[in-house]
């Protein structure tokens, strides 16, 4: 699989992870998946390994996302 797919299916599944986030465990997955599209295109734009971004995003978003509370993620409530 080219990578320029492996792209576009993990910024559809982040996409798509987003919307999810009652839970601290929901919180991770959503967040390793947002944490995963943007350490990739981060990569890819300055021309590192997109994979290799995903890897380090999708930790950090899933730490992120398991250490916040549902009232820090709600801004507007």
């Amino acid at each position: 699989m080219s990578i320029q797919a492996r792209f576009i299916i993990l910024v559809t599944l982040a996409s798509l992870l987003s919307a999810c986030g009652d839970r601290p465990g929901e919180r991770a997955l959503s967040g390793a998946g947002i944490g995963a599209g943007a350490g990739a295109v981060g990569s890819a734009l300055v021309g590192g390994d997109p994979l290799t971004g995903a890897v380090i995003g999708g930790g950090v978003g899933a730490v992120t996302g398991a250490v916040t509370t549902k009232k820090q993620i709600n801004l507007g409530n």
